[in-house]
């Protein structure tokens, strides 16, 4: 059976990705002070191709430090989540460089598995699949076009199958931590007892090695963070010059976070056609547009105990940057929520 997708309609969950959510966000962001972007709207189809050599860069220890975790512990990943049929849901899957090495050794286990990336880019989850199709054929795959969340409780409505949850790279860094434990109870929630969930954590380490990963020689970072205004130029009708901001990323001690910013050159203003707004900019006025937290191992602890999960393992990079943690859903106990 070739592999398929679908987008998730509004008549199958209550709320799902759209252009009015993107104009609603931009026209909420630049509307208050300090002005922001969402960082989740970085991953159109330019800003995925983007982020790809992002995670090629030398400086870019984070994607490194996965791979080599998946090589050499994917026998151990098999032994903890293996056994019945599951579904391995990946969350924003991107171009499953990382995730094809889990793939191969499972399907060469044997395990019984489909693989499910859910994406709200239908661009990212049509070329994953493309490229999948090609590299395993094999591979039984279903993609779903939606929203985290709604994604999960459509499938597990679907069928009876336990859900392995990957959640990979840093991107849980991208949540502050208030927001990290609102969508691990969300995704709590959407799961089942006993369902797993693989998630990776940027660990701190020495300030300069940080800087490097999020300031790169080549500047594609930059030109990552310079796609939001061109993406909004290319959606809303903006009119955005971007020679006329720059980027720039530092860590915050206090927050224990990188925070990376776009900041005007010039005054200016900028119209939004689908907004029917103005937006003016003072001289080097910042647009906050990511925050990307990074945690102790005792951190990581405290979260998934917080968020109603169980700690199976910790798996880490022989230089110890990067953690991959294996969770698995606990419904038998209360969860406390009163930090959230």
């Amino acid at each position: 059976m070739p592999a398929q997708y679908q987008i998730l309609q509004p008549h199958d969950v209550r709320i799902s990705a759209s252009h009015e959510a993107f104009a609603l966000d931009v026209l909420i962001g630049l509307s208050q002070t300090p002005k922001s972007l969402p960082s989740k709207y970085f991953y159109d189809k330019e800003g995925n191709k983007l982020f790809q050599q992002i995670t090629e860069l030398p400086e870019y220890y984070l994607t490194q430090c996965e791979s080599e975790i998946f090589q050499d512990k994917k026998g151990e990943i098999a032994g903890l989540i293996g056994g019945n049929q599951f579904n391995l849901v990946e969350l924003g899957a991107g171009d499953g460089h990382k995730t094809k090495i889990l793939l191969e050794h499972f399907l060469k286990a044997g395990l019984d598995f489909r693989y499910v990336p859910i994406d709200i880019c239908e661009a990212a989850v049509e070329g994953l699949i493309a490229g999948l199709d090609k590299h395993s054929p094999g591979l039984p795959i279903e993609g779903l076009v939606a929203d985290y969340c709604d994604g999960l409780k459509w499938l597990s409505n679907m069928n009876e199958y336990r859900n392995v949850v990957l959640f990979l790279g840093s991107s849980i860094g991208n949540f502050s931590h208030s927001e990290a434990r609102e969508f691990l109870y969300s995704l709590w929630n959407a799961l089942e007892d006993g369902d797993y969930l693989l998630i990776g954590f940027d660990l701190k380490k020495d300030i300069q090695l940080l800087e490097r990963a999020y300031n790169d020689s080549r500047n594609v970072t930059a030109r990552f963070n310079l796609n939001l205004l061109h993406r909004i130029n290319r959606e809303l009708g903006g009119n955005f010059n971007a020679d006329q901001f720059q980027h720039y990323s530092s860590y915050n001690p206090l927050s224990g976070a990188m925070e990376s910013y776009l900041i005007s050159r010039q005054e200016q203003v900028v119209d939004i056609e689908a907004l029917n707004q103005s937006f003016s900019f003072e001289p080097w006025e910042p647009v906050h547009t990511e925050y990307s937290y990074k945690y102790l191992e005792s951190d990581i602890a405290s979260l998934a105990e917080e968020t109603g999960f169980t700690m199976v393992a910790q798996l880490m990079d022989s230089k110890g940057y990067f953690v991959d943690s294996v969770w698995q859903v606990s419904k038998g106990r209360d969860v406390d929520r009163s930090n959230s």
